[in-house]
């Protein structure tokens, strides 16, 4: 959603140090400091040559079906995680060691997996220098598939669907390896997503084991087209969030029910997040958020993410072709079928992993949000907001928008040491609240929600 001149004069003030009014409408603030150097930097670096042979490598594989061979040098599922993982090492050599490669995987059998198979997971895990246990993660699914979900023997060359992903996830990760953040960054080519999102719940079962705080998934499925049915082009590219938590527990929903909050899940949140960071730094690309989990009945490996507790957004192609996607290929009625590489945009791609490397710089570099924020304003002419503070932080953002509204509106800057506002005149009935904190050179955290339900990292149980 472009707001580019708002966002701007909004940036200006804050940095000023003034106080923006309840009258006037403004979008989030872009990071501001050292960050918008930075930021654009990292975008600058996006070969879309690279892309392309990424997207050409897996393609080559024939199918990437997830019962597809595992022992083929050149053909299948083995090959092409093989392939990924000595990607994902060739870059930390690189980087002098910088990245973990690892393996997660499971035994699954299930409606789409009738016999005992391995599902494999390639992931490398970039430690946080300072704040390692505080998690984003990039991911794609590697696998692909025709018609028949349970042909793995057809080809399929899943260009778009999911190598675009995929590569946007190795680019990614040749970009920000090079560099050092805060938090961890973890970039994962995950397999099974076809026979059951069975890539993403092997992962955010990884997570979970290793008590990762995770504060931000990006699922990039279907990342690559822009010529949709009927002559439609689209390049711009669409964030899906949920509005409540999947994994919310009975009291978080009493709060909600109570409070507010059901457009306000930390996943929503962060999908606001990434629309100020396309509208500020990708002036070609426009992020339209879409106010769901997923499409219209569908889902992805954001999904097993969600349910697991952690924020987590889809982001994907706003044209979709149905007759390039789960499809044998073929020629029909002089319509050409299936996911052949030549329905693969690489410009439009380009921009899509320049908005997900400068996320996941923007989230890595920022500090956590505030741990736990409260508002405080029952039968009085204003509002006290009040939260926890975030180490790292060097200043915070106080933002309230109308009930109705779908993004943050207004805001005032508080300064360093103070985690405390009160906003006069702020009637706390008419108002949802939120705050982000800010680290000394620029970068903001999120804006969470106030109250439980907004919580991106949950409080510890006291």
């Amino acid at each position: 959603m472009k707001s580019p001149t708002k966002g701007l004069l909004l940036a200006t003030l804050i940095a000023a140090g003034c106080t923006v009014s309840p009258a006037t409408q403004t979008s989030a603030p872009i990071p501001h400091g050292a960050a918008p150097a930075a930021l654009q930097a990292i975008a600058g670096e996006v070969s879309e040559a690279g892309l392309r042979g990424y997207v050409e490598t897996m393609v080559g594989f024939g199918t990437r079906h997830t019962l597809s061979d595992t022992t083929s040098p050149s053909r299948g599922i083995g090959a092409a995680r093989r392939w990924v993982e000595a990607e994902f090492k060739a870059v930390a050599a690189k980087c002098g060691g910088c990245l973990q490669v690892v393996l997660p995987s499971d035994v699954v059998t299930g409606p789409r997996i009738p016999n005992p198979t391995e599902v494999v997971d390639v992931a490398a895990i970039q430690r946080g220098v300072s704040d390692p246990n505080r998690v984003i993660i990039i991911q794609g699914h590697l696998d692909s598939r025709v018609n028949d979900v349970m042909n793995a023997t057809a080809d399929a060359p899943g260009a778009n669907d999911d190598a675009s992903g995929v590569a946007a996830v190795m680019e990614t990760a040749r970009i920000l390896s090079g560099r050092r953040f805060p938090a961890t960054l973890v970039y994962a080519a995950l397999s099974g997503e076809e026979q059951g999102l069975v890539g993403g719940r092997i992962l955010a079962e990884y997570a979970k084991a290793r008590g990762w705080e995770v504060l931000a998934v990006l699922n990039n499925d279907i990342v690559g087209n822009t010529h949709g049915l009927a002559g439609v082009v689209e390049d711009r590219v669409r964030v899906f969030s949920e509005g409540v938590r999947s994994a919310e527990t009975e009291a978080q929903g009493n709060a909600r029910r109570s409070v507010g909050g059901e457009v306000d899940s930390p996943s929503r949140n962060l999908a606001r997040y990434i629309d100020v960071l396309a509208d500020h730094y990708l002036p070609v690309l426009d992020a339209a958020m879409v106010y769901r989990r997923d499409r219209f009945g569908r889902g992805g490996d954001q999904v097993p993410m969600v349910e697991a507790g952690f924020p987590a957004v889809r982001i994907t192609e706003a044209a979709e072709n149905y007759t390039r996607q789960h499809q044998d290929i073929r020629s029909e009625n002089g319509i050409v079928y299936g996911d052949t590489i030549d329905g693969v945009d690489f410009a439009y791609l380009a921009r899509v992993t320049r908005l997900n490397a400068i996320t996941l710089a923007s989230l890595a570099s920022a500090p956590r949000p505030p741990l736990e924020i409260k508002v405080e304003g029952a039968v009085s002419a204003n509002t006290k907001v009040t939260w926890t503070a975030s180490p790292g932080a060097a200043s915070y953002i106080v933002w309230w928008r109308d009930t109705t509204s779908p993004t943050w509106q207004h805001s005032q800057l508080v300064n360093a040491g103070e985690t405390s506002v009160l906003l006069e005149k702020v009637v706390i009935d008419d108002w949802f609240f939120g705050v982000q904190a800010i680290s000394a050179d620029g970068y903001v955290s999120p804006i969470q929600f106030a109250g439980v339900v907004g919580a991106f990292i949950p409080a510890p149980t006291k």
